[in-house]
């Protein structure tokens, strides 16, 4: 690798995505920044999530800015600056010209699996919460800007093999996988948004990708539609995820 990595991982919620950025950032060679768009998507959509005042208040809430450090040069040491991005958060008054320059990585989760679980968080969504559509937006600019079909994760899959799974992105993005990248220790991190409070209890009790357990219960009524219109989305991207 010539110069340094910066992985721009998208994701949904609920999607393992901040367990992935525990594994990256016990690498030696990583540093790590967690859902950069957050306090502009609270700022432009309004919408009531928890902690929403505190979190416009200690992050960083103009996207230009935000952007631009997502390019700025790395501290002494570090080879891949991991960046944890909710596909949602990139809102159609953001401009899209900074995306080129960093390696793009997809991680998705079964659409029923998805939908339970961000129905115990949230007292209202949409499908276009669930970062699916603009996942695919990204997924085929990138494509189609490269020429390159970039890395799909698929959260199921990462759970079963972690190792494999892990081994086989490292090998596509350039890096060495090291076995930092399997454990970590428990509790919060510094790197952390101001909101872990309200999402990442699981993950601070965490030292290890958790076994894959499939999500109990039946979708119900109100959910039922979403995963309809959820799925397409989904299968698009999962067609082209990675194998170990």
């Amino acid at each position: 690798m010539a110069g340094p990595l910066r992985l721009a991982v998208w994701s949904g919620p609920r999607n393992v995505s901040t367990a992935c950025m525990r594994s990256w950032g016990n690498r030696e060679d990583t540093i790590v920044i967690d859902e950069p768009f957050y306090g502009h998507y609270l700022r432009v959509t309004g919408v009531a999530h928890p902690g929403r005042d505190e979190v416009m208040a200690h992050h960083e809430c103009d996207w230009r800015k935000v952007a631009a450090h997502l390019h700025e040069p790395l501290p002494p040491g570090a080879r891949v600056f991991y960046q944890k991005h909710m596909s949602h958060h990139l809102l159609p008054n953001m401009g899209r010209a900074w995306l080129d320059g960093l390696t793009h990585v997809f991680l998705i989760r079964e659409p029923r699996e998805m939908l339970l679980s961000l129905d115990q968080r949230l007292e209202s969504f949409a499908v276009p919460d669930t970062g699916l559509p603009q996942q695919v937006e990204i997924f085929e600019t990138m494509r189609k800007r490269s020429g390159v079909v970039p890395p799909v994760i698929d959260a199921r899959d990462l759970l079963t093999n972690p190792e494999g799974l892990l081994r086989k992105l490292c090998e596509r993005v350039g890096v060495p996988f090291t076995t930092r990248m399997l454990s970590w220790p428990a509790g919060p991190r510094d790197t952390d948004g101001i909101w872990a409070k309200h999402w990442y209890d699981q993950v601070e009790r965490s030292t290890c990708f958790a076994p894959y357990r499939p999500k109990s219960g039946e979708l119900p009524p109100h959910l039922s539609a979403l995963e309809r219109e959820c799925r397409p989305y989904y299968e698009q991207l999962y067609a082209h995820r990675l194998t170990a």
